[in-house]
């Protein structure tokens, strides 16, 4: 219903009253709707001045004046500085993603490589998370592939151990790591701890950038060992030189005419941004990631890479250079407001020539090139979601479709698991996993854990509702792997919740197992299959398919962990060194769990209180 001019006042009207009380000094606000939604986060250097701007009734765009019209509050932060105003403001939008402001979901942080320094014998590994460890991090780097990548080639050519302490310290002799010559086994003396500080020194010099350095000190080692004739030392160098360039071989581009930068290449087009970001540390390319940030069709592209990145950097440490594509309006000032946060000076600039430029040409190809696959692979979406509401009848394309499958293995480890998928495709940050908890199931009753996965997930989803937190969480479609039987158990559910507006479809496969010959089932119609060659087809089998994926992983690491789990690690006063001479002694914890007590005291280490603790441990009843 388009609002009356009146209506429209009561927005202007109710900023206005704000003005008289508002200081002249820096400071960030917000602006509520009747609910108590942020609408939009901004920050301001005279918070006065920019509030009364929007207590005018013309000379806005047509999205401030909606966002104006829906103003019903406002809340205000002073700052000390302008500075501040930008961190703190950066800092909301992230967390508040409000409608009107540029927002980016952002729910991981960046990989490194860590070479600890607190270990005599060092450890080369994957990490995530503060920089809390003593050591060398090296990254950051785009994806947890790509650190694996490098991990492995590293391994290759310094040969430092990945395994974690206790590990190391349990091993008596040399693991599979050695055997294929990406360990030095110092595990197990085969490497003593001075030529061991040596690959670390090698390690590191290669990390922060001196690559060539450890290439021609190697290469001189190599042909020591050939003049010498020991021909089998001089291949594990030529090996180990074989592994630095292959890391090298496959980062592309490598500046020289600067060691670290964030590189920010934007590029927008039919009212969507992407923005590529490459990483480069040591004078060496890291990779790169692809972002799509939300923001209003109507902001210059300007506008949206400077909120992308002050949101990019809230809990992120920035590097010495910053190279944007694009000119953005507050660039000395974010420069100055994330220096602020370093112990050193951040630049931030847009290259016009030379090494920098032609860096940043390579981005922008890379952000106009995966924009126009995404914006292909939406269009393509649009009309599958088109096809699925033919279908089953629904009067629109669904926005979201939550699949649900049960995972077990004769009842052990019952899981259920729920997927989402809408107009961007899968949505993994959405996808939950359910552990059965009703211990009354009969094993392996797929109907019982379907009632339960889906009474679980509607109860609160009804709850949150209630709270007005859920409104973008409701499903329009709601998929159930199974037949006849499973769609009755969801229509009882929603039955007994009251939910509606919710079509629930079963899809089974048909005779066989055959994909391509499955059958759909829903309330009040004939089961029915699809043509084998439609492309809606193909996209419910993908949701299908995707959905089993989700739940038979699940399955598989809540199995794994249940397998894993030593009932000694249970016993109080046994401890790894007591845990591992009892394995030792008796080969397994089901023979610790048999051995009397005598046996018990027999073990080194084991006193006969203890002994009398883990046999009372095993046996309860004597």
């Amino acid at each position: 219903m388009d609002r009356t001019t009146t209506e429209l006042l009561k927005g202007p009207a109710r900023i206005a009253a704000y003005v008289k009380t508002l200081p002249d000094a820096p400071g960030v606000y917000r602006m509520l709707d009747g609910a108590g939604a942020v609408l939009y986060v901004g920050k301001a250097k005279s918070l006065k001045k920019r509030v009364a701007a929007y207590a005018k009734t013309g000379g806005h765009t047509e999205r401030i004046a909606r966002m104006i019209a829906d103003t019903a509050e406002m809340l205000f932060v002073t700052t000390a500085s302008e500075v501040e105003a930008l961190l703190l403001e950066s800092n909301l939008i992230k967390r508040l993603k409000p409608r009107y402001n540029v927002s980016y979901r952002d729910d991981k942080s960046f990989p490194n490589i860590l070479l600890r320094q607190d270990h005599e014998f060092p450890q080369l590994l994957k990490h995530r998370g503060a920089k809390s460890s003593k050591g060398i991090y090296f990254g950051p780097f785009a994806s947890a592939g790509a650190v694996n990548r490098t991990l492995n080639t590293l391994q290759r050519a310094f040969l430092l151990r990945s395994c974690s302490d206790s590990v190391f310290e349990s091993r008596t002799r040399p693991c599979l790591l050695h055997q294929i010559k990406r360990c030095s086994a110092p595990c197990t003396a085969r490497i003593d701890k001075e030529a061991y500080a040596e690959l670390v020194r090698e390690a590191g010099l290669f990390l922060i950038g001196k690559s060539r350095a450890v290439q021609d000190l190697l290469a001189k080692e190599m042909t020591a060992a050939s003049e010498a004739l020991d021909f089998e030392r001089a291949a594990r160098y030529r090996d180990r030189i074989r592994a630095m360039s292959h890391i090298q071989l496959h980062q592309g581009i490598n500046p020289t005419t600067f060691a670290e930068a964030d590189v920010f290449a934007a590029f927008n087009q039919g009212g969507e941004t992407c923005i590529q970001v490459f990483f480069f540390r040591a004078g060496q390319n890291w990779g790169n990631r692809p972002y799509f940030p939300r923001h209003p069709r109507e902001l210059s592209i300007e506008e949206v890479l400077e909120s992308f990145i002050g949101q990019f950097y809230d809990e992120r440490e920035a590097p010495k250079l910053i190279l944007l594509s694009h000119d953005i309006p507050n660039r000395a000032l974010l420069a100055e407001a994330l220096s602020t946060r370093q112990d050193y000076r951040i630049e931030a600039a847009v290259p016009q020539r030379g090494e920098k430029r032609d860096i940043m040409d390579m981005a922008l190809q890379n952000a106009r090139e995966q924009l126009a696959r995404r914006l292909a692979e939406n269009s393509a979406q649009r009309e599958l979601l088109e096809g699925v509401a033919e279908v089953f009848g629904l009067e629109a394309p669904p926005r979201r479709i939550e699949v649900y499958d049960n995972s077990h293995i004769q009842g052990a480890q019952a899981l259920g698991a729920m997927i989402v998928a809408g107009a961007n495709g899968f949505e993994k940050g959405e996808h939950r996993k359910f552990n059965i908890r009703s211990t009354e199931l009969a094993p392996g009753d797929d109907y019982a854990m379907m009632r339960e996965v889906l009474t679980r997930r509607f109860s609160r989803l009804i709850k949150e509702d209630e709270a007005d937190e859920a409104k973008a969480k409701w499903p329009n479609l709601v998929l159930v792997d199974g037949g006849p039987g499973q769609l009755a158990i969801a229509c009882q559910v929603f039955a007994d919740l009251g939910v509606e507006d919710v079509v629930v479809v079963g899809i089974s496969k048909g005779p066989d197992r055959d994909a391509g010959r499955e059958h759909f089932y829903l309330p009040h119609r004939e089961p029915f299959r699809l043509d084998p060659k439609s492309p809606v087809l193909y996209f419910l089998q993908r949701l299908r398919d995707e959905a089993h994926r989700f739940a038979i992983g699940g399955h598989r690491k809540r199995r794994s962990k249940a397998l894993g789990v030593n009932p000694l690690d249970e016993i109080a006063g046994v401890g790894a060194s007591r845990k591992r001479a009892l394995l030792q002694h008796f080969g397994s914890a089901k023979a610790v769990s048999a051995a009397s007590l005598v046996d018990l005291e027999a073990v080194t280490g084991v006193s006969g209180v203890l002994a009398k603790k883990i046999h009372d441990f095993f046996h309860p009843n004597g």
